[in-house]
């Protein structure tokens, strides 16, 4: 598997690789936002994790990006995971057309099950009301679908 990882905290490339490295793991790491639509045109990710706060080019901006070149045939379809601070960061998530997203702080574990699910095609949503989870005032209703470009 390649990951692409843009963050511009070194302990978060330390976690993120402690937890996903191995034989058949690679990692390309972005300092900057700004870079990963070159580098993912370069050599197509099977997942990319964004920080939701890196340099000049946060997570939703680069998630914008590749979904728009994506939509205008430039790019292939990235599955996309992005690591946000809290939870109300989640609606900037899901709009931006991230596949999935982990809350800050992260474990190995959760990681990897989001990496997992998201690689695989599907989606991690962390922070939504599950089906038999009572909604309160502080629960997080979902809305539509995230919005795609085009």
């Amino acid at each position: 598997m390649h990951v692409i990882l843009a963050t511009d905290a070194d302990w978060l490339v330390d976690d993120v690789v402690a937890a996903l490295g191995g034989p058949e793991t690679t990692f390309t790491h972005c300092r900057d936002g700004r870079s990963v639509v070159g580098v993912v045109k370069a050599r197509t990710p099977d997942l990319v994790i964004l920080d939701l706060q890196s340099g000049t080019m946060g997570g939703v901006a680069v998630t914008m990006d590749l979904r728009l070149d994506e939509s205008g045939g430039t790019l292939p379809h990235v599955p996309i995971l992005m690591l946000l601070d809290r939870a109300a960061d989640i609606h900037m998530a899901r709009r931006s057309g991230a596949d999935g997203w982990l809350i800050k702080p992260l474990d190995p574990l959760r990681l990897r099950r989001a990496s997992k699910a998201i690689a695989g095609g599907g989606c991690f949503a962390e922070g939504l009301p599950t089906v038999d989870e009572p909604v309160s005032e502080t629960t997080e209703v979902p809305e539509a679908e995230p919005a795609t470009a085009g």
